[in-house]
């Protein structure tokens, strides 16, 4: 049977290292994935905060280490190595935000998570966290990061330490997404996250591309964050899929392409 995103174009805005992830599931569906990568990821300018963090983490000074993202892990996993440490066999609990940064700290950090939400948001994640008062945890994130999760961890009672795991900066390269804009060579614009949503539309405008031109085609966001994000720019939403995972959006692209052909 022949899938309905077949012949697709999609636009994919992950940063380079995490495209082809987005890359593999498209293909699967035989649709045709555009690289535009809107963001990279760099260490923060001054890793020193970052490093005494992992040394207090080590040395047993937290309860928990909470994840957002697999950009974190990896950001936390190339400081263990410049610093000789480890976190294999500590006395602390981890929790992750969804199934993609689980498996990233498993892979990465070499030790299991206590704790997934049910929904992989900040919300779900701080309410369903098996907190006890006063607990000491340490969030490593994007120097962009909301305080949405900081502020519902500290409401709950917990001693939260906030520290700058790595920076989001524009991406460059990929495909001329203004001409292709102009042409009607996109089906598709795909956003994993709000910070690419904000770059997608300063790099268009710096590449002379219109953002009303990119208005008219529909936008498909992993998360209701980045979606909210995607409206403040007045891009038409087609929806946010019920699991917020790669797959997650992936599937819901193919229901909505199945529901437009329909309509033909």
């Amino acid at each position: 049977m022949t899938s309905a995103l077949a012949g697709k174009r999609i636009v994919n805005t992950r940063a380079v290292h995490q495209a082809e992830a987005l890359n593999i599931l498209l293909r699967q569906h035989d649709a045709i994935p555009l690289d535009y990568p809107c963001i990279g990821i760099t260490p923060p300018d001054d890793p020193s905060l970052l490093d005494s963090a992992i040394i207090d983490l080590v040395a047993g000074r937290y309860e928990w280490l909470v994840l957002t993202s697999a950009n974190t892990v990896f950001a936390i996993a190339e400081r263990l190595t410049a610093l000789g440490l480890t976190l294999n066999g500590r006395d602390f609990q981890t929790a992750a935000i969804g199934p993609a940064t689980a498996d990233a700290i498993l892979q990465n950090l070499g030790i299991s998570i206590t704790d997934l939400p049910d929904e992989y948001v900040a919300e779900s994640l701080a309410n369903h966290l098996p907190l006890k008062v006063g607990e000491r945890i340490l969030l490593p994130e994007s120097a962009l990061a909301r305080p949405t999760l900081t502020e519902n961890l500290v409401v709950r009672g917990a001693q939260v330490t906030v520290v700058t795991a790595y920076q989001t900066v524009h991406g460059t390269g990929g495909v001329n997404i203004a001409h292709l804009l102009t042409q009607g060579g996109v089906d598709m614009l795909t956003f994993t996250s709000s910070s690419a949503v904000t770059y997608f539309v300063e790099r268009l405008k710096n590449e002379g591309g219109r953002l009303e031109t990119a208005q008219t085609v529909p936008v498909a966001c992993i998360g209701p964050k980045t979606a909210t994000t995607a409206q403040a720019y007045g891009f038409s939403l087609v929806d946010v899929p019920d699991e917020h995972t790669l797959q997650g959006l992936v599937a819901m692209l193919e229901i909505y392409f199945e529901a437009t052909e329909r309509q033909l």
